[in-house]
């Protein structure tokens, strides 16, 4: 088992170089952190605050599907499973768009939901979107939850979200400012308020 690690772990700087290939030498974080830096930990084997720096420069600009898959793959051999989680969530925001919301839970005493929201993109609660069935009913469609800055939000509590839907095109009439709803059930569980929707990279061609 230890020699299969091993193995793995031969495998880590590479793909951490092909991830820093795809990252545009111009590209710099709010802390001026760029793709130079990142070889630079790499040269001295500092493959976990590579991959830090290297996700930090995806959220500066869209890169391609190839740069977090690649991340993922990296953090998947370095057991690192909340990287290798977010990884392949932003793999999924470059297939389907990114549409982030400010979600506010319904307080206990209001709802069903007791206990706190976990945070971490596993919930796949239903959401009022404004769609409608063929009869003209409620449509409620699915998609992922994942909050960010905290891995929990409190009933009653406020927190920015991010979803990934189980079918992106049917939430693609979404505005800024709109408002929709979180179910768990029937009831609404809480209310969210658009903040900001990005269309999925485009396909490289060539």
């Amino acid at each position: 088992m230890a020699e299969e690690v091993q193995n793995q772990g031969m495998d880590v700087p590479k793909l951490l170089e092909a991830a820093s290939l795809l990252v545009p030498e111009e590209i710099a974080t709010e802390n001026d952190i760029t793709v130079n830096d990142v070889w630079e930990y790499l040269t001295h084997d500092e493959w976990e605050v590579a991959l830090d720096l290297l996700e930090e420069l995806g959220d500066v600009q869209p890169l391609s599907l190839s740069f977090w898959e690649t991340l993922a793959t990296a953090a998947e051999q370095m057991r690192l499973e909340a990287s290798a989680a977010w990884c392949h969530w932003r793999c999924d925001e470059t297939r389907n768009g990114i549409i982030r919301a400010d979600l506010t839970l319904r307080p206990a005493a209001e709802a069903r939901r007791q206990t706190p929201l976990a945070g971490a993109g596993v919930l796949r609660p239903m959401w009022n979107i404004g769609n409608r069935t063929p009869a003209g009913g409620r449509a409620l469609n699915i998609a992922r939850l994942r909050v960010e800055f905290t891995p929990f939000l409190e009933p009653g509590g406020r927190a920015s979200v991010r979803l990934a839907p189980l079918d992106a095109s049917q939430w693609r009439h979404l505005q800024p400012g709109q408002v929709i709803t979180l179910h768990e059930d029937r009831s609404v569980a809480g209310t969210a308020v658009i903040s900001e929707l990005r269309p999925s990279a485009p396909t490289p061609t060539g």
